[in-house]
């Protein structure tokens, strides 16, 4: 029999999907991560939901420990022998990309300002905006998040430009497509950069102070993936003096703290890390369609969805059916 551990916040139409890919033999429990203890951790073959890495470490039976998160933040060193990880990429394109939309609108229309000088019972134009139609946005990360996203802006008219770790395919939405070590060439040409990269050694201040010199004034920046991606001191110099616009949904550290001066920087828009989670209903719906065919690959033996390499932190296989 299997033991399943489901720590999201599942309606009853979830359950039922994810029983029926358990089968009748499985017994599933319900708990808020918090609620997890390694106790219980010690009894489960499945994991469906984010606990402390460490609570992971302490579950010697678990098969699959199915991720609601794209990151692996953490994860991988505390895996138990012969526990596969997957992660949930797919779930989140929809949320994120809709999210960096309405914070690159907020920044060009100056949505931010006006929103200021309302709470200052101000009336006074900011002066001229810019737009989507017509920008160079490069686009660092092209999974699903940097995917979706690039293709709306695409849709709206902007140039896109992708920049990817290892895949040469240019997808239909991009105009050019760039690999990482190819990056230094691009950055002079943004418009805007948006960034949706995952937490690893590889991507720790990958927008470093050199290359956020390389950004024209005024340029945009949207960071939806992990905040450890860009040195936040030299951002904030960026934005201070040359006019940098940055809307970040994630920092490093989180929470950010309330002595930081990104806070009080007029063109830092800052949102807390909500951008994805389960604040739209159909990112949670994505989640548990992906966790429900995975259990039912666990019971049949086949190659799962969403493979994490261990070795990398990325999805083994972005084209796995």
């Amino acid at each position: 029999m299997l033991k399943i551990l489901v720590t999201p916040p599942v309606t009853a139409e979830h359950k039922q999907l994810l029983e029926a890919a358990g089968g009748p033999e499985a017994e599933f429990i319900y708990k808020n991560a918090d609620e997890v203890d390694a106790a219980l951790m010690q009894e489960v073959d499945i994991l469906f939901g984010n606990v402390a890495p460490a609570l992971v470490a302490e579950a010697k039976k678990l098969r699959l420990l199915q991720l609601f998160s794209a990151g692996t933040d953490g994860y991988i060193p505390a895996l138990p022998e012969g526990c596969a990880l997957t992660n949930t990429t797919g779930a989140f394109g929809l949320a994120i990309s809709e999210h960096m939309l309405g914070m690159l609108l907020m920044l060009q229309k100056r949505l931010h300002q006006y929103r200021d000088n309302q709470n200052k019972h101000v009336w006074q134009d900011m002066g001229n905006v810019t737009s989507i139609e017509g920008a160079t946005i490069v686009v660092l990360g092209l999974g699903d998040i940097g995917g979706e996203f690039a293709r709306k802006v695409k849709a709206l008219g902007a140039y896109t430009i992708g920049v990817r770790r290892t895949d040469a395919n240019k997808p239909e939405y991009i105009d050019e497509l760039c690999l990482t070590q190819e990056l230094d060439h691009v950055l002079p040409r943004a418009d805007v950069l948006a960034m949706s990269l995952p937490g690893t050694p590889e991507t720790k201040h990958i927008l470093d102070a050199r290359r956020i010199a390389m950004l024209k004034n005024g340029a945009i920046l949207l960071n939806v993936g992990r905040g450890s991606a860009i040195d936040l001191d030299a951002l904030a110099d960026a934005i201070e003096r040359r006019g940098i616009r940055a809307g970040l949904d994630v920092t490093d550290p989180e929470p950010l703290p309330p002595e930081h001066r990104l806070w009080t920087l007029e063109h830092a828009l800052i949102t807390p890390h909500v951008s994805g989670y389960f604040h739209l209903p159909e990112t949670l719906n994505r989640m548990v369609r992906i966790a429900a065919e995975n259990i039912s690959r666990c019971r049949a033996g086949r190659p799962y969805l969403n493979a994490v390499n261990l070795e990398t932190g990325y999805r083994a296989n972005k084209y796995a059916k």
